[in-house]
């Protein structure tokens, strides 16, 4: 598995290592890859870290979350958190190939993706996408599942205030009405097994809201699978 994560990760001609700044390599070196991406135990429907042998938190097992399972590549700290930056926010696209090869080597993710009907991306605004020039999470989804990528199917019909400074609670409000199904084409989801991209997973309110529109829609399962997800549930 860590072999076929290097052979992807090494499609662009080397370079320096963002990382450790190796010099000749690719933009994540063999040894970096080895280092900060090994998989850890993960609650199986909201991928927080867990101890080994436990299959779902404590917060999860009170209150069910919408997601039938939700997995996650790596925890969202050092080097990732840098890197995920750089690539939404400093228009770095050329990294969603690479990022998606890592989310590809994380336990569940290709059994989710061979399963699923429809892989969708948690949809950015108007407004968001007008400032970043591209949809991260498409980017990850089409690289992860092309053939099965709906861009158009999850909508975002209402900007909301950025989510970064907010408590859970607040969170979980703010997106509220924030998604929805083109309604045209909303059949299209009955009974069907859904998977939504997203790159970085905090409380989980976007994730969550989104599949509650999923699951209204008529989706059979919905799971989330995420690059990087934060080790507490803020």
């Amino acid at each position: 598995m860590m072999r076929h994560l290097i052979e992807g990760l090494a499609a662009a001609l080397p370079g320096q290592c963002a990382v450790c700044h190796a010099w000749p390599a690719q933009p994540l070196c063999e040894a970096c890859v080895a280092r900060f991406a090994q998989p850890q135990p993960r609650c199986r429907r909201c991928a927080i870290p867990v101890a080994a042998g436990i299959h779902q938190c404590g917060r999860c097992l009170g209150a069910p979350p919408p997601l039938d399972a939700c997995h996650a590549a790596v925890s969202y700290e050092f080097p990732w958190s840098a890197l995920i930056a750089n690539y939404k926010f400093n228009g770095q696209p050329g990294w969603a190939r690479g990022f998606a090869t890592l989310m590809r080597s994380a336990p569940w993710v290709e059994p989710a993706l061979e399963e699923a009907d429809i892989v969708v991306a948690m949809p950015l605004s108007v407004q968001r996408l007008a400032e970043r020039g591209f949809n991260q999470a498409l980017l990850l989804a089409r690289a992860l599942a092309a053939p099965k990528t709906d861009g158009r199917l999850l909508l975002r019909v209402r900007h909301t205030a950025a989510q970064a400074a907010l408590d859970r609670q607040a969170r979980l409000g703010n997106v509220q009405g924030a998604f929805a199904v083109d309604p045209l084409r909303a059949t299209q989801l009955r009974g069907k097994r859904v998977v939504v991209i997203d790159d970085v997973m905090t409380s989980g309110a976007s994730l969550f809201t989104a599949a509650e529109v999923l699951r209204q829609a008529g989706a059979g399962r919905v799971t989330a699978l995420v690059l990087a997800r934060t080790d507490e549930a803020h």
